[in-house]
């Protein structure tokens, strides 16, 4: 059997090799709603904009795959298909701005994850090709509102693990859900460490200060001679030539050098926060910092420098022993109140259905409420470059919505219905699957 596997993985590791490299995008995602001529008209509930006052007995209107109206008196178009959401609260579908949806089904299991490559450099690798939209941890997660995630590739540290995708949470082909195809380039922070976690050995390793900065000074000039290349590679295409030999992972980062793709660089620490930032300013490219546990110590800094964050769950333990218990949970007020723009993600595909909760444990500890939703909303959205589609609910929008009976960070608040890409989407999910097998499961004696 583990020969198997291994044939079977090295084969795939082939053909996805020149897959992820030539992969060629659609030109045009969401063509199935582009078809669907049904006009959905969702009326009578509150509708909670985002970009305004919210709207009591308001209506949105969504045709081939967007909103097209909103408001309090909006006219039914003739031949729409009404939702009487009287009662009910509608709001823009949640956005988990980090996660491995698609690229992960059970950890343990490794021939179910695809979220990471042979190699440390692979920034022509797109984890777009590599989602598999019959994941049954999508579904899950689109049953608590969440209707479009990135799905991000992971590395290992001071790696280019590759290109990160903004994706639906609902289709049944990746074309079907794709938004943007490739929406960032992640870049996982070296750090110095002179601890390390030996898994053969299960046993912790320490290593002295000068060793550990050595290693680190060799990976940043790795990775400065990696985006060196890659300006040259870019100054070469800009005079109009071509290279000698063509370079796909070099190509990949020109687009990082030319600013049409952000890079996103995974760090936590306070000293590696910093020197991700500097480095990255030195390099002139956009920069979005993801991570960010140890963020709120350089809070001020990250405002000054207008340092972007998505910041990992805040549901999370202290990263050291001396930290406060609260440390995760504060961190987004803090950042809030030194006015740096974040928001909150998952870092994760079983648990992006938390995403709400996530947000929702930073209230008590210093972030106002609205806040809290916008961080799962509209936020990530304008950080990602994609708040024109994304965000809020406005005419010209894509209609991505959530139908509520509550406030959507509290446990208790259902969703009842969702729309993806201006289509209702099922709710359907294996965890209610479950629970409604073994809910009617017999008793002793035969009874139900």
């Amino acid at each position: 059997m583990n020969a198997f596997h291994d044939k079977y993985r090295a084969l795939r590791r082939t053909v996805r090799a020149g897959a992820l490299a030539l992969a060629v995008v659609p030109a045009a995602a969401g063509t199935l709603a582009a078809q669907d001529a049904t006009i959905y008209v969702l009326r009578g509930g509150t509708v909670h904009t985002l970009a305004g006052p919210d709207l009591e007995n308001g209506t949105v209107v969504l045709e081939r795959g967007r909103i097209v109206a909103v408001g309090a008196n909006v006219p039914v178009p003739e031949g729409a298909q009404v939702v009487d959401v009287t009662g009910l609260h509608v709001y823009p579908g949640l956005f988990d701005a980090m996660t491995q949806l698609g690229l992960t089904e059970i950890g343990q299991v490794p021939v179910t994850v695809d979220s990471r490559e042979m190699g440390r450099f692979n920034p022509h690798l797109m984890a777009y090709t590599a989602i598999h939209p019959a994941s049954e941890l999508i579904p899950v997660a689109r049953a608590n509102g969440i209707t479009h995630a990135v799905s991000a590739p992971q590395g290992s540290s001071g790696g280019i693990a590759g290109q990160a995708a903004l994706v639906h949470t609902a289709g049944w082909t990746v074309e079907e859900m794709a938004i943007e195809p490739s929406v960032g380039m992640i870049l996982e922070w070296p750090s110095i460490q002179t601890r390390r976690f030996n898994r053969q050995t299960f046993t912790v390793e320490e290593r002295n200060f000068r060793e550990a900065r050595e290693e680190y000074e060799e990976q940043l000039e790795t990775l400065r001679t990696w985006f060196d290349d890659a300006r040259h590679e870019l100054q070469v295409l800009a005079a109009g030539g071509s290279p000698q030999h063509r370079d796909l992972k070099l190509e990949a980062l020109a687009r990082v050098m030319d600013g049409d793709l952000p890079l996103i660089v995974i760090a936590n620490g306070e000293r590696d926060i910093r020197n991700a930032v500097e480095w990255a300013e030195a390099l002139g490219v956009r920069f979005i910092l993801a991570g960010g546990r140890g963020a709120w110590k350089v809070a001020d800094f990250l405002a000054e420098h207008d340092v972007p964050v998505i910041l990992s769950a805040v549901q999370s333990m202290p990263t050291g022993e001396d930290e406060s218990y609260d440390e995760a949970y504060a961190n987004p007020g803090k950042l809030y109140a030194a006015g740096v723009r974040f928001a909150i993600a998952t870092f994760n595909a079983s648990s992006s259905r938390n995403l709400p909760y996530e947000a929702a444990t930073a209230v008590p500890f210093g972030l106002p409420r609205d806040e809290a939703l916008r961080a799962i909303t509209l936020r990530p959205a304008e950080i990602l470059g994609v708040a024109d589609r994304l965000g809020t609910i406005e005419p010209g929008k894509i209609g991505n919505l959530m139908v509520t009976d509550g406030d959507p960070l509290e446990i208790q608040t259902q969703v009842v219905r969702l729309f993806i890409d201006g289509r209702p989407a099922s709710l359907d999910n294996k965890h209610l699957r479950l629970y409604e097998r073994y809910r009617a499961r017999p008793k002793a004696g035969g009874e139900r």
